[in-house]
């Protein structure tokens, strides 16, 4: 990115992550669907969305660093593509396996936003970082917080082959858009072999306290947070409340107020401290978790069955 870029340059980065990220989340909307479709238990569907999340972990840890060793502009292609493939054969899938082997590999290539940040990051000047990061982390949490509406709007209405589908035709698209928008940009200036790349991370999370106090804070919630919503999908269209894939899609909507949040959540660190901030969102999310736990028990006398 130049010093003075063009102006939809950062938008073009956002949506590649709001896009790129989304292809993680949108399966777990899909559980029923994905069930009924192989008939399988609900429970042995729910490990397609675990097992992207897995691959997706993997992809962070062994992916990412390869951004400080190659030119991020074709390893981001390459990503987007081995990506677009991914979904396309999860999206013609002959059998269960074969579906969790391609979500693994989707969920593994989906580091793209974990490189485009840093990219753009290090690529304008000082006094313009916090405009395009945020810009581009406003992508990142939109793709997150609508993928669950779309995987199940369009699963529900198409079966659920087709967000795959059409979320392969989109990360095709976006390929050929952001490998044709990005600058070249600079040469990664480590020289470092793989393996001691990798050995870094480890020692960072050894050799940081803060560090490993903000990963388990981040592990706890995030899987709390896939646990819900995945969950959330079986129960909205399970016996209890015998509603469609498209409930779940209007209920991921509410999500979207952490678009909102985010930002104030920011500003509040800034002001009090990440400690103080921290432990509220925690509590938020365990008070969260208890109203949740009283859905089981089934709606008012007047739900329609």
């Amino acid at each position: 990115m130049p010093a003075s870029p063009h102006p939809r340059l950062p938008l073009i980065m956002a949506l590649a992550c709001g896009v790129a990220v989304a292809n993680v989340y949108f399966p777990q909307a899909l559980t029923p669907l994905i069930a009924h479709g192989f008939a399988v238990s609900p429970t042995t569907a729910a490990t397609v969305a675990t097992v992207a999340q897995l691959g997706y972990a993997a992809g962070i840890f062994l992916l990412v660093p390869l951004g400080d060793r190659l030119p991020r502009r074709p390893l981001i292609g390459t990503l987007l593509a081995a990506t677009t493939a991914a979904l396309l054969a999860a999206g013609l899938a002959p059998s269960l396996g074969f579906l969790l082997a391609a979500g693994a590999v989707v969920g593994a290539a989906t580091v793209v936003p974990q490189l485009l940040i840093p990219l753009a990051a290090g690529l304008v000047a000082p006094e313009r970082r916090g405009a395009v990061i945020g810009t581009l982390q406003g992508g990142l949490i939109g793709g997150i917080l609508l993928a669950r509406t779309f995987g199940a709007t369009l699963g529900g209405a198409l079966g659920w082959r087709a967000p795959y589908l059409v979320a392969a035709a989109l990360t095709a698209l976006l390929t050929v858009v952001l490998t044709k928008a990005l600058p070249p940009g600079p040469s990664p200036a480590g020289t470092e072999r793989y393996p001691a790349l990798l050995a870094q991370t480890v020692r960072l999370l050894a050799s940081e306290p803060a560090l490993r106090r903000s990963a388990l804070y981040q592990a706890t919630l995030f899987a709390g947070f896939s646990a819900a919503w995945t969950a959330l999908a079986l129960l909205v269209t399970g016996p209890t409340y015998h509603l469609g894939a498209q409930a779940v899609g209007l209920l991921a909507l509410i999500g979207a107020a952490s678009m909102l949040t985010a930002p104030a959540a920011g500003r509040l660190a800034d002001r009090h401290g990440s400690d103080r901030v921290n432990l509220g969102c925690i509590l938020g999310a365990l008070l969260a978790a208890a109203v949740l736990g009283l859905g089981g028990l089934g709606g008012s006398p007047g739900w329609p069955r």
